[in-house]
């Protein structure tokens, strides 16, 4: 008995040291996807691009569980002059601009300054009673119709608005190019005036169709703000990121940062877009502050961005949303009757919200771009490309300045070596062809 009494005092003293051992009490392992094995497939990913000859230059930048987890850079910003591609290289990001626009116009929104069901004329009147294209006639003149209804701001969030945007429409694409309401010289009242003047394509509604609409909502910040739209996006999102980097108007001082730009020909050869037309619209002050395109950003500024919208809205001491907001954002806006959805089925298994496209559905194969249900994320004409992960609290920002949009399918193959453990667990049988 004795013996049994010291065996189980033993245990009961060897229990207790451990409970109160702080390393085992207070200690939690965090596991990141991103780990050590990720982290150099993604640089033989991304270099092979380089040693290829695919890709001039390219850099990345991912964040987990508010962690810098990977950085790397490959390649070069600028070939000819042998600039080497780096953190602190500026890039064109395009349609990444508009995700930063749809911030913007969403802080009006969270003090009630319109509803998303509101009709745009409400505050932008040259588009009130817009006709709606509806053929040609027999002498080839563009015919008419009513719309089904007023076009909303929730039309311009999710690009259902009507606008057309393809040069194969009989008679309105003509009409669209004479127009030339994007053109840089036009202040944005003078875009929507011009706008305006042309039949909307389709119904609002009716289907997807990418376009003007974000150049749309940065007039929409000016109406409702009195603010000048380059002004209040500084002053109401940018600034307040610290996000000092990220602008239309490139100074001198800064210009010999600004990647190169690169078209890539169907026999593979890179060319380099002459600086003069790939940069003239960051070289110069313009009338038109697009709402749509036109920012410059580093891997750095647009990861602050991406990691408050991870945050739902906050990072450090800068609050742009509310968690509410943010999360309408996020979620798909874009109905099952829309069938029409152009080329965003390319995007896979997703839906459209305020500026983002949202995935809605795992991959149903391994051909197309892997993502996580409720993901949002969206890229830009020269291949570069945004997403946030809020189940694994990851963001990722890639780089590059390629013309044509990714015809080398990057994107799919950065998306797949992040999220390698992920694609073994679902796509066992054809796991070895999607690290090809």
């Amino acid at each position: 008995m004795k013996q049994i009494f010291k065996l189980l005092l033993l245990v009961l003293l060897t229990v207790g040291s451990c409970k109160q051992s702080p390393s085992t009490e207070h200690q939690k392992v965090v596991r990141y996807l991103v780990d050590t094995t990720s982290i150099a497939k993604i640089d033989s990913t991304l270099s092979g691009f380089i040693s290829s000859g695919d890709l001039a230059g390219v850099s990345a930048l991912i964040y987990e569980k508010g962690q810098e987890v990977y950085f790397n850079a490959f390649g070069y910003a600028d070939i000819e002059n042998q600039v080497p591609m780096n953190r602190q290289t500026l890039v064109k990001i395009y349609s990444m601009t508009k995700p930063i626009t749809g911030t913007a116009l969403m802080t009006l929104y969270e003090v009630g300054a319109f509803q998303l069901d509101d009709s745009v004329s409400k505050y932008i009147p040259e588009f009130t009673n817009m006709p709606v294209y509806h053929g040609v006639d027999a002498t080839g003149q563009v015919r008419v119709m009513p719309a089904d209804r007023p076009m909303t701001i929730r039309d311009l969030t999710r690009h259902t608005a009507g606008f057309g945007n393809n040069n194969n429409i009989p008679g309105l694409s003509e009409m669209i190019g004479n127009a030339d309401a994007r053109n840089q010289e036009n202040t944005l009242t003078e875009m929507a005036e011009k706008l305006a003047s042309v039949p909307l394509w389709f119904h609002p509604g009716a289907q997807w169709e990418y376009g003007p609409c974000v150049d749309v909502q940065a007039l929409l910040v000016e109406r409702i703000s009195g603010q000048a739209y380059g002004d209040y996006v500084r002053e109401h999102v940018l600034d307040p990121l610290g996000m000092k980097e990220t602008r239309y108007y490139v100074p001198e001082d800064d210009r010999k940062r600004l990647a190169a730009i690169y078209r890539r020909s169907e026999e593979g050869v890179l060319n380099r877009i002459p600086d003069e037309e790939a940069h003239a619209f960051n070289f110069n002050v313009w009338p038109m502050t697009p709402g749509g395109s036109g920012l410059t950003s580093t891997l750095d500024d647009y990861m602050k961005f991406a990691r408050m919208l991870v945050n739902e809205g906050t990072l450090d001491s800068a609050t742009i949303l509310k968690p509410e907001t943010l999360r309408l954002m996020a979620t798909n806006h874009l109905s099952d009757s829309v069938e029409e959805r152009s080329w965003l089925p390319g995007k896979g298994q997703v839906g459209f919200g305020i500026d983002f496209a949202v995935r809605l559905r795992e991959p149903a194969s391994s051909e197309e771009n892997m993502g996580i249900v409720g993901e949002f994320f969206w890229d830009g004409a020269a291949s570069t490309l945004f997403w946030i992960d809020p189940v694994n609290e990851i963001t990722a920002v890639l780089f590059v300045q390629l013309f044509p949009y990714d015809p080398i399918n990057l994107h799919k193959n950065f998306r797949d070596v992040v999220y390698d453990s992920h694609i073994q667990k679902r796509y066992p049988d054809d796991h070895a062809q999607v690290n090809d």
